[in-house]
């Protein structure tokens, strides 16, 4: 298999009062056309590494790597005019909460219109056309009403069904998930993971998942990466996960009540809440 994105000794690091502060330690991983689970604590520098693949640490931060290459492109030495050509395009991300990422004051269907018109071009109607089709696709019953609905018309789950829209409208080559479904109920987070799950495996994209919870990312993703204060303690099989060796690895999984049936596989998950879909 082919890597699609290889970072090798990836650092972020942020000044501070005491000196410079390293906030990702020298991670290093490939990706092909599969899905990677990335998982830590709230501070663990997760989330930090999925936005330096975009090219988006915030400043004063400074991300530097060793080798950051996707599908053949040097991101390091990346122009603003190859970032344009990738952001939305060839690599999307999802934030973890739609109502810090949508637009408040336009309605759904105009902003996935605009997203797809600024990547693609197009006429509008065409636009239109592919944005309802979307809808449809990240399984929203009524994408005419949502189309035309504000953000704060719609539940989190609708909200975040939508921001997967966006974001896969352009058909990237890369997703990055920045915990997609850690503010939804239990029940809509089965129905966001099949989703993904059936667009990876239909558009043959890779996927990066972040996210807290070790169980979830187990049933859903083929490798995982673990983090901790900024660093990867363990790369880990999905299916081996019970079987992890770091200390830190072993206290994630086991850290959570056990629940009946948590273990089974994504698939009976996904055909048990089949009444929800």
């Amino acid at each position: 298999m082919t890597d699609l994105l290889t970072v090798e000794d990836l650092r972020i690091t942020y000044p501070t009062r005491q000196g410079p502060s390293e906030v990702v330690r020298g991670v290093s991983f490939a990706l092909g056309r599969e899905r990677l689970g990335i998982v830590g604590e709230s501070g663990s520098g997760k989330s930090q590494t999925g936005r330096a693949l975009l090219g988006l640490t915030p400043a004063p931060g400074i991300a530097t790597a060793r080798r950051l290459e996707f599908d053949g492109i040097d991101l390091r030495q990346a122009s603003p005019a190859t970032w344009r050509a990738l952001r939305g395009i060839r690599i999307s991300m999802v934030m973890q909460d739609p109502k810090y990422s949508l637009n408040p004051v336009m309605t759904i269907g105009r902003q996935i219109v605009e997203a797809y018109r600024t990547q693609k071009g197009g006429a509008k109607t065409a636009a239109r056309d592919r944005a309802m089709a979307m809808l449809e696709a990240v399984q929203i019953r009524d994408p005419s009403r949502v189309f035309n609905a504000y953000p704060h018309e719609l539940s989190g789950g609708m909200g975040q069904r939508a921001m997967l829209a966006m974001m896969l409208i352009t058909e990237p080559d890369l997703l990055i998930a920045d915990e997609p479904t850690s503010a939804l109920d239990v029940t809509v987070q089965l129905e966001v993971l099949a989703i993904l799950d059936r667009l990876v495996a239909d558009r043959g994209m890779g996927l990066i998942f972040i996210s807290h919870d070790l169980r979830l990312v187990s049933t859903f993703c083929d490798r995982v990466l673990v983090m901790y204060a900024g660093r990867i303690v363990e790369e880990v099989k999905a299916s081996d996960l019970a079987n992890a060796r770091h200390p830190y690895t072993q206290g994630l999984y086991t850290c959570l009540p056990r629940i009946e049936g948590s273990q089974r596989p994504l698939q009976t998950l996904q055909r048990d809440a089949s009444w929800a879909l």
